[in-house]
């Protein structure tokens, strides 16, 4: 077994352009499944020796571990597409994995913050200094581009372009897309580049040099940012369950309370399957609901 899995995770690093990421959770999920079946002896475990019945055991012993039922859903999903790709390769003759359910999930709506709490966010780093103007440039971009952290740290300077008020962005599994940049953010991006410091190496890479970098000019970590966040979270008073992603959860519902549709959403966030923006929805739907009791007589 441990000869496909590393045959699996060649072919997604290949052929399927999946992130580092990607690679590591998929290369977690199925050695975590090999040695619970092999008793730690992976090199022993036949693929076709496998049954759907010993999978649904593994499935119950992630339950009864407290793992999450997201958690479980991903370790399952690891597990179809590699017998998947076993079968294919002719390393498997079935897919014991094909059957399994995915745990029901009760889905928690995401945390987001009030357009007057995003205000309060957005100018919480002061502009004056180098990092100061930083941060607030990150911040900026982040929720006027509906960015991811890693998504954030990997723009480079060749991916903006002020003219057209856009950036390009790369996203998971390698995956490009356009995201608009609005005024705001420009105009704190371009004060910012005004005074940014850049390390030697960084200047060697002319516009494919990052454009958010840490206090030695090289490239900020994504940790960096949520430290960063941590910080004028307290400074702005808020609710302390944002976190960097907040700002993309707000980015999506705002636009939504506003009229946009939600494919549209979907395309800006980036996201490969319409049900996983459907969440925003809900999110507008209880904003909604919230105005309406409020403010119509008869409500209630």
């Amino acid at each position: 077994m441990r000869t496909a899995i590393t045959r699996f995770l060649q072919h997604m690093a290949t052929e399927r352009n999946a992130s580092d990421l990607t690679i590591k959770a998929y290369r977690e999920d199925l050695f975590a499944f090999a040695e619970w079946i092999g008793q730690s002896d992976v090199g022993r475990v036949q693929l076709d020796s496998l049954t759907p019945q010993q999978l649904r055991q593994f499935q119950a012993a992630l339950q009864q571990a407290g793992y999450a039922r997201s958690t479980i859903s991903r370790k399952l999903a690891s597990l179809r597409s590699f017998f998947k790709f076993a079968m294919r390769e002719g390393l498997a003759s079935s897919n014991p994995a094909k059957p399994l359910r995915n745990p029901r999930s009760n889905r928690k709506l995401p945390h987001v913050l009030t357009s007057d709490e995003v205000g309060r966010l957005l100018v919480a780093p002061p502009a004056v200094s180098e990092s100061g103007l930083r941060d607030r440039a990150i911040l900026e971009t982040m929720y006027s581009s509906g960015l991811r952290v890693s998504e954030l740290v990997g723009l480079r300077d060749g991916d903006l372009d002020f003219s057209q008020g856009i950036t390009r962005v790369r996203g998971k599994g390698r995956k490009e897309r356009i995201s608009p940049l609005g005024s705001f953010a420009i105009k704190a991006i371009q004060a910012y580049a005004g005074r940014r410091s850049r390390s030697p190496e960084s200047e060697k890479l002319g516009r494919a040099a990052p454009v958010f970098v840490n206090r030695f000019g090289n490239l900020l970590t994504t940790r960096s940012v949520g430290r960063m966040l941590e910080k004028y979270i307290a400074k702005a008073e808020l609710d302390a369950r944002t976190s960097p992603h907040t700002l993309r959860h707000s980015f999506a519902t705002h636009l939504l309370d506003r009229g946009a549709d939600i494919r549209s959403v979907q395309e800006l966030l980036g996201h490969k399957s319409l049900t996983t923006t459907q969440i925003y929805t809900h999110v507008s739907a209880t904003n909604l609901r919230q105005v309406y009791e409020k403010a119509h007589p008869r409500s209630a």
